[in-house]
């Protein structure tokens, strides 16, 4: 009987082991911890697990410390949020960008407003991949970028960390950088929304309507969400109509979340003193950093009082957790070696960052390219002529390995047989007037530009250069037989005082860590120029509206750079979207495949480009297309596709730009939604916003 009753027992563990087995399994591994379950499945089973202060303590940065104050005024500086060690939840460790990464020593590449003048999606997607590579080496997994405010005015003190003034370029290359540095971290498109001036930024009023928020300062926010699938959203700091950003339902519940489907996290900008934790919470707002001020102990005790929304607070937890798992946070991580900044690949993508966005400006007589065979003695004068000016102090800052100066770049490319001299002071006119060629080096400085720190940065004063450098470009052009002005600045420069003096003008903008070697090759012709401006370069500060730079209360109007320009029919002294070359594209025998279209199609534009010249170019193609027909008061044309093509000489390319019919709508107040207008339309393909070759029309029914 005693066999028997040991027998059954046994026999009992066998037949129940399996339900055993799997409850220790299922116990050691949740589902949030197994790789192979659906993302929404993982987030609501952690969800599940956790107590109200843990998932308060997601929605911040650490306490507040002097140690955490001393890490922020770091160029080194890492921003976390905690991590969860009870059940293994990792925090969000942010990294600043947007012209490398601001964390110990990092590829330093030409500023975006560079990029932007490259006109080139491919380079910049390469570029954020190459961010987000060195962000995911330095232990971090979200990299604070790209900024992609519009520049309303050239002043705006960070415009070199955007892309420029028109709302399709700013989404097209914002885009592109999204999809390259989220092949490896998370990114964040910021400053969410109308952030156009740094002086007042905590505070100013942005008072705006909605089809000018809707259709010039929010386009492109939602191609960083709907077509880059962008993880995190950054809100700005001013109010818009009278709400802050961090705290704005409209912006980040109707329009951002439930309109354009965002499923990713929203995070403040760093130090939103205003935040009212509640309403921001109800809001929409997900993240507060860099410390938990008004989300940490205040939630806690909403919560003590029962006064906590538990329905906001789940939400925004699981937005956070969601792109935790999307982007392998809890997962196996991928290996990167920590000086990967150092490889020969990223120095070459800082090269090329830099090369092709310099834009040329002027170039009487084919003074450039430089000769070497003609020229034997070439003077570099400028303050900052063997300094490299990188761009801004502020969050944008990168340490880099080394740099290359305009002098040293010009010295290491200008052969055995060229003498170069170079003058960082007073006796500039008197080098000059011993060279064949003389370089002016015009920089501006982070205390001209940049992002506000009290003692340095903000809104430009001015669009002019320093008033020494427009003096010495006066003595050094006076002195020398020829004269060639560089410019190094993040956005349009009035050139009026000094033009009619210098045979060549060259924007290179803050070209990176290897500014001054592709500044060379541009200036010696081994690199035919192909940067087109994504800024308006006006003759006078009137042919901008009002810059607004210190106030409280900011008005924003429809119109603005190049639309600005053609509305009020004015001859800026660069258009948007100008650049020579040093060969000449042909265009010819444009065709559009649908003369009438419906809502739902695209439309593709064709086109041949010949290089007419005798050297290879690269040509940035511009589509335009204007509203002549339209009903309601529209922009004379809008950028609304370009293509940058290589073109070797004697060669013909046929180039084709798709429209979609829906980005022509407009946003009908009344109605609250987009429409397109049954109207017939023109098409404008040139090389500038100005200097159409080609033009066509359809209609839309």
């Amino acid at each position: 009987m005693k066999g028997m009753r040991n027998f059954i027992a046994i026999s009992n563990i066998i037949l129940f082991l399996p339900i055993i087995t799997y409850a220790q399994n299922d116990e050691a591994l949740p589902i949030y911890k197994n790789p192979a379950a659906p993302i929404e499945d993982r987030v609501n089973d952690l969800l599940g697990r956790m107590t109200t202060e843990e998932k308060i303590e997601q929605l911040s940065g650490g306490q507040l410390s002097i140690a955490g104050l001393t890490g922020l005024a770091t160029l080194n500086a890492g921003y976390d949020t905690p991590d969860n060690e009870r059940l293994g939840i990792p925090g969000l460790k942010f990294a600043d960008g947007p012209r490398g990464v601001r964390f110990g020593k990092s590829t330093c590449f030409a500023v975006s407003a560079s990029r932007a003048a490259s006109w080139d999606r491919k380079l910049e997607e390469n570029v954020g991949n190459a961010m987000g590579v060195e962000t995911l080496a330095k232990a971090r997994n979200c990299l604070l970028a790209p900024s992609i405010n519009v520049v309303r005015h050239p002043g705006y003190g960070r415009a070199q960390e955007t892309y420029g003034e028109d709302p399709f370029l700013l989404g097209e290359m914002g885009a592109a950088f999204i999809n390259g540095a989220q092949k490896n971290v998370m990114a964040d498109a910021k400053h969410y929304a109308a952030n156009n001036i740094e002086n007042t930024r905590q505070i100013v009023n942005v008072v705006i309507d909605e089809r000018t928020l809707r259709e010039v300062y929010l386009p492109h926010f939602k191609k960083a969400v709907q077509d880059a699938k962008v993880a995190s959203v950054m809100s700005a700091y001013n109010r818009v109509n009278g709400l802050y950003c961090s705290e704005n339902e409209h912006l980040l519940k109707d329009i951002l979340k439930d309109e354009w489907g965002f499923d990713g996290f929203v995070v403040s900008d760093w130090f939103a003193f205003k935040i009212r934790p509640l309403r921001a919470l109800e809001a929409g707002l997900d993240v507060e950093m860099p410390f938990a001020l008004s989300y940490g102990l205040p939630l806690e005790i909403a919560e003590a009082i029962h006064r906590i929304p538990m329905e906001s607070l789940d939400e925004s937890v699981k937005r956070i957790l969601r792109q935790k798992f999307r982007f392998g946070l809890f997962d196996i991580k991928r290996k990167v070696d920590a000086d990967i900044h150092k490889s020969e690949e990223h120095k070459k993508l800082a090269y090329l960052s830099s090369l092709e966005g310099i834009t040329l400006l002027k170039n009487n007589n084919n003074v450039l390219p430089l000769n070497r065979n003609t020229i034997k003695t070439i003077a570099v004068v400028g303050k900052y002529a063997n300094t490299a000016r990188l761009g801004d102090g502020g969050s944008s800052a990168v340490t880099p390995e080394y740099t290359v100066s305009p002098y040293e770049g010009i010295k290491n490319r200008a052969g055995n047989g060229v003498q170069v001299l170079l003058s960082e002071g007073g006796d500039a006119a008197a080098v000059a007037s011993k060279a064949d060629v003389t370089v002016v080096i015009a920089a501006l400085t982070p205390q001209d530009e940049g992002e506000f720190l009290f003692i340095s940065g903000g809104d430009r004063a001015n669009l002019r250069l320093h008033e020494e450098d427009e003096q010495l470009i006066e003595a050094a052009c006076k002195s020398s037989k020829k004269c060639v002005v560089v410019m190094e600045a993040g956005s349009a420069i009035i050139v009026e005082p000094w033009i009619d003096k210098a045979d060549g003008i060259v924007m290179a903008w803050y070209p990176g860590q290897e500014g001054g070697n592709a500044i060379a090759d541009v200036l010696f012709g081994n690199y035919n120029p192909s940067g087109k401006l994504p800024v308006t370069f006006g003759k006078s500060e009137d042919q901008y509206p009002p810059q607004l730079r210190n106030s409280l209360r900011a008005t924003y109007g429809y119109y603005h750079g190049y639309r600005y320009i053609d509305k009020n029919n004015l001859e800026p002294r660069y258009e948007f979207g100008y650049g020579l070359s040093y060969t000449t594209f042909d265009y010819s025998n444009m065709r559009i495949d649908k003369l009438s279209a419906a809502k739902n199609d695209t439309i593709n534009v064709s086109f041949d480009l010949t290089n007419s010249g005798e050297v290879d170019g690269n040509e940035v193609v511009q589509l335009y297309v204007g509203f002549e027909s339209s009903k309601i008061d529209r922009s004379v044309k809008e950028l609304k596709g370009f293509e940058k093509v290589a073109v070797a000489p004697g060669e013909t390319k046929r180039v084709t730009i798709p429209i979609k019919v829906e980005d022509l709508a407009y946003y009908n107040v009344d109605k609250k939604a987009w429409e397109v207008e049954n109207i017939t339309y023109s098409v404008y393909i040139g090389a500038s916003s100005k200097d159409i070759r080609l033009k066509g029309e359809f209609s839309v029914n």
